[in-house]
C-alpha cells in the first residue's frame, strides 16, 4: 500500500503542483478507501449506509470522510489486532473520551519517515542540540502514547544532547538551560514544545523571574490549541514577538496536526502560512451542507493524508475552522495549498496537548 510514498520520498516534500497532486490523490485515496472498506468492518458499514461504492474512483471532493470524533467512540482497525504495534491516544481534559489509533509497524515507519522529510526541509538533515520545553514525565506511559508524548518522541529524532526545560513539578530549570545554551553557543539550537505550555511554563516563568535567554540561532516548533491563549488576548504575532523577547533569535514555526493523522503535519512557513506537503491535503467544508468552500471562505477543516493504512483515518472531518488562502503561490516558494486556522468550532470539546496539564 505504500508504493506511492516511495516515489514521493525521492523529491522534496513540497514539490507537487495542483494538477499532478490532484491526479495522484484521486488514485491513491480511492485505493485506500477500498482497502479500508475491505479490511475494517465498521468502516464498511459506514460506507454502505452512505450508499458509497468504493470500487468507483472519485475525485478528492467526493471521497467519503469520517468525523474525527468517531475515533473516540469506536476501535477502527484495518489490520488484525495481533499486528498492532502501537496504540496512539489523543489528549483531552479529565473525563473526556480520547481517540484511539492503531498502528502497525509499516504505518509507524511511514509516519516517522514523512515527519522527518517535512521537518528536515526546514532545519536540514543534521541533528541539532534539542531543548524540549516540557517535562520528561510526558513520556511516562510508553505502551500507550498520548499525542503529547508522541510529539516529543517524534521530535527527538531531530535532536541530540536533549535537555528537558521543565522538572517533574513543571518548574523551569533556568540555570540548566543557561548551561545547555552556553555549551552549544556556536551551534543552531532546536526547540520543541506545546503552544500553551510554552507560554504558561516558559514565557511566564522567565517574565516573572525578570530574565531572558539569549539564543543566537534557534528554531522553535510548537503545536497545540490556542483557546486559552485567545482567552488571554494572545494572538500569533504577539506570541512570536514575546517568544523572541524571552528566548532570543529564534525562528518560530507553529504546526498543525492530530493524533488521528500523525506524521502528515502542516508546518507554518516564514510568512505565517500553514502548508500542505506532498503527503497531505486539506479541504474546507461549509457546515450547512458540507459542500466545498471557496478560497478565503471559512468552514470546517477536512484533513487528508496518504499515510493511514492500518486504520481508516485517511480522510477526516475535524472540529476546527479554517480557510484556504492560496495554492502553489506562497512567497516562501513551497507548492501545495496554504491555509489559516481560526480555532475550534463553538461547542466542540477542548482537545490538544497544550490545552491541558494534569499533575501525575
Amino acid at each position: 500500500m505504500n508504493e506511492h510514498l516511495e516515489e514521493l520520498y525521492k523529491d522534496t516534500p513540497y514539490s507537487l503542483k495542483k494538477t499532478e497532486k490532484q491526479a495522484l490523490y484521486q488514485r491513491v485515496l480511492s485505493e485506500l478507501t477500498l482497502h479500508h472498506y475491505s479490511h475494517c468492518r465498521e468502516y464498511k458499514r459506514i460506507l454502505d449506509a452512505m450508499g458509497y461504492d468504493p470500487k468507483k474512483a472519485a475525485p478528492l471532493e467526493a471521497q467519503p470522510m469520517l468525523p474525527v470524533r468517531l475515533f473516540k467512540e469506536y476501535d477502527l482497525l484495518s489490520i488484525p489486532r495481533e499486528e498492532v504495534a502501537k496504540t496512539m491516544t489523543s489528549s483531552g481534559t479529565s473525563g473526556q473520551k480520547v481517540s484511539r489509533v492503531f498502528l502497525d509497524k509499516a504505518n509507524t515507519r511511514a509516519q516517522t519517515k514523512v515527519l522527518t522529510e517535512i521537518i528536515s526541509s526546514f532545519i536540514g538533515k543534521k541533528r541539532l542540540p534539542l531543548l524540549i520545553l516540557d517535562t520528561r514525565l510526558a513520556l511516562k506511559d510508553r505502551s500507550m502514547f498520548s499525542a503529547r508524548g508522541a510529539g516529543i518522541v517524534g521530535f527527538s529524532t531531530f535532536g541530540r544532547e536533549i535537555m528537558y526545560a521543565l522538572d517533574e513539578n513543571m518548574q523551569l530549570d533556568i540555570s540548566g538551560i543557561r548551561q545547555f545554551l552556553a555549551k552549544h553557543r556556536d551551534e543552531p539550537i532546536l526547540l520543541f514544545g506545546y503552544t500553551y505550555m510554552i507560554w504558561q511554563y516558559v514565557v511566564c516563568a522567565l517574565r516573572e523571574a525578570g530574565t531572558a535567554m539569549k539564543i543566537e540561532n534557534g528554531s522553535l516548533f510548537h503545536i497545540g490549541g490556542w483557546k486559552k491563549l485567545k482567552d488571554q488576548m494572545v494572538d500569533a504575532p504577539t506570541y512570536n514577538q514575546v517568544i523572541r523577547e524571552v528566548l532570543g533569535n529564534v525562528s518560530v514555526h507553529n504546526y498543525y496536526g492530530m493524533a488521528e493523522q500523525l506524521g502528515s503535519v502542516f508546518v507554518e512557513c516564514e510568512y505565517g502560512h500553514m502548508h500542505c506537503s506532498n503527503f497531505s491535503d486539506i479541504l474546507i467544508r461549509r457546515p450547512g451542507d458540507f459542500s466545498c468552500a471557496a478560497p478565503n471562505e471559512r468552514g470546517l477543516i477536512e484533513l487528508v493524508s496518504l499515510l493511514p493504512t492500518s486504520y481508516p483515518g485517511h480522510i477526516l472531518l475535524t472540529e476546527d475552522e479554517g480557510e484556504i488562502i492560496g495554492e502553489d503561490d506562497c512567497p516562501c516558494g513551497r507548492n501545495g495549498k496554504y491555509f489559516k486556522i481560526h480555532g475550534r468550532i463553538k461547542g466542540a470539546e477542548i482537545r490538544g496537548c497544550s490545552d491541558t496539564y494534569e499533575r501525575r
